[in-house]
């Protein structure tokens, strides 16, 4: 779905990946953040940056107190795009979601809430190891 907004605003899949993933994690914002958490690849993901911040999209910003950390910053000209993203992730959701009552979706949620906090709690135990 996300070839749609790529077409739009003439951006490659690992763009539009970058912008979405900043755009929904404000507290994760580093190149290596985004090559952890979506899995890409550090070419890929520095391919992406570079080519996002020449569309004047993207900018970096230097830590103030690590020298070697880079944070990614979205520009305001970045506006149509993360709307556009944000369209066709409400049509992916409606989709998916599509048939469910409201309690089958109240249920799936509570599943979920606690997958994702016994998954919390299991990465937190392995920095014990």
């Amino acid at each position: 779905m996300l070839k749609k907004v790529c077409t739009e605003h003439d951006l490659t899949i690992v763009e539009a990946d970058v912008i979405s993933f900043l755009q929904n994690n404000p507290e994760k914002d580093t190149a290596a953040d985004i090559v952890e958490l979506r899995r890409l690849s550090k070419g890929a993901v520095s391919k992406a940056v570079e080519s996002l911040i020449q569309k004047s999209l993207l900018e970096r910003i230097p830590d103030t107190e690590d020298r070697r950390k880079i944070h990614l910053k979205l520009k305001p000209q970045v506006g149509p795009v993360t709307e556009s993203i944000d369209e066709v992730r409400a049509e992916f959701v409606n989709t998916v979601l599509e048939g469910f009552t409201k309690e089958e979706l109240e249920v799936y949620a509570g599943f979920r809430d606690r997958l994702f906090d016994n998954i919390k709690k299991a990465m937190e135990g392995s920095d014990k190891i």
